[in-house]
C-alpha cells in the first residue's frame, strides 16, 4: 500500500522537511497517525529493554496554505484498530528533576567530544537549575557544569505542585545512557526549538522535549543497568 502526502506552499514544505529529516536522524522507520488537526510520528520501542521511544506532533494548519503543490508516494503498512491503543501519547514519567537545557549546539559539541571518550554519559542535575554531563572511565573522568538553567514549573493532575519541588534543591538527580542515542538526537535536530528541557528519573530514564511553535518533539532514553 502507497501512501500519497500533498503539501501546499513551499515554506511549509520547508518547515515539514526539517521536521522528517531530525525523525530520520531517530529512526529509520515510525508509525505515522493521522488526525483532523494533528500529525504524530511515533516510535515506540521498549524501553524496558533498551530501546528509546519518540513522540513528534506537527499541526496540520501549518502545512496548508495556497501556491505550489508537492506530491510523494511512500510504502506505508496499515496498523490494524487493535492495537491502536499501542501508540498512545506515552505520559510524562514521575521525574525526580526537571531542567530547562542549554544551548543544544553548545551541548552537542560537549557530548561529541565526549563521545570519542566513552560509550556512556552520566546527565546530572537538580531544582537550582544546575546540570553535569559526566563521563568516567578507568583513564579518564571528565565533566562538563551548566548553571543558572532554571527549572519548568510543573503540576500534578490535581493541580498541585510536582512532587519533585519536595527534593532538596541541592540534590543531584542522574542517570547513565548511551552517548550514541544522545549524540543522535542533539545532531539531527532540525527544528531549531524555543524550549528544550528533560525530565530525569534517577537510575531509570531520561525524557527530553524539544518545543518549537506547531511542533513538539518527546525522546525517551533508558539509562543503562
Amino acid at each position: 500500500m502507497r501512501f500519497r502526502a500533498k503539501i501546499v506552499d513551499l515554506a511549509c514544505l520547508n518547515h515539514f522537511s526539517r521536521v522528517i529529516n531530525t525523525i530520520a536522524k531517530l529512526a529509520k522507520t515510525c508509525t505515522l497517525r493521522l488526525t483532523v488537526s494533528k500529525l504524530y510520528f511515533i516510535l515506540s520501542d521498549k524501553v524496558a529493554n533498551g530501546g528509546v521511544s519518540m513522540w513528534c506532533e506537527l499541526c496540520q494548519p501549518s502545512l496548508s496554505s495556497s501556491s505550489r503543490i508537492v506530491t510523494h508516494d511512500i510504502p506505508v503498512g496499515i496498523i490494524p484498530r487493535r492495537l491502536w491503543n499501542d501508540f498512545r501519547e506515552p505520559s510524562v514519567p514521575d521525574f525526580d528533576v526537571s531542567i530547562y537545557l542549554p544551548v543544544l549546539k553548545t551541548m552537542k559539541s560537549v557530548v561529541e567530544r565526549m563521545k570519542n571518550l566513552s560509550n556512556s554519559i552520566v546527565i546530572e542535575a537538580n531544582l537550582s537549575g544546575e546540570m553535569n554531563l559526566k563521563i568516567e572511565t578507568d583513564l579518564v573522568s571528565v565533566t562538563t557544569h551548566f548553571k543558572d538553567l532554571g527549572n519548568p514549573p510543573w503540576a500534578s493532575e490535581d493541580g498541585c505542585q510536582s512532587s519533585a519541588q519536595d527534593r532538596d534543591l541541592e540534590s543531584m538527580a542522574e542517570a547513565r545512557i548511551d552517548i550514541k542515542k544522545l549524540q543522535q538526537l542533539l545532531a539531527g535536530q532540525q527544528v531549531n526549538p524555543t524550549k528544550a528541557l528533560c525530565n530525569i528519573v534517577s537510575k531509570r530514564i531520561v525524557h527530553f522535549i524539544l518545543l518549537h511553535e506547531d511542533v513538539s518533539l518527546q525522546y525517551f532514553i533508558p539509562a543503562l543497568a
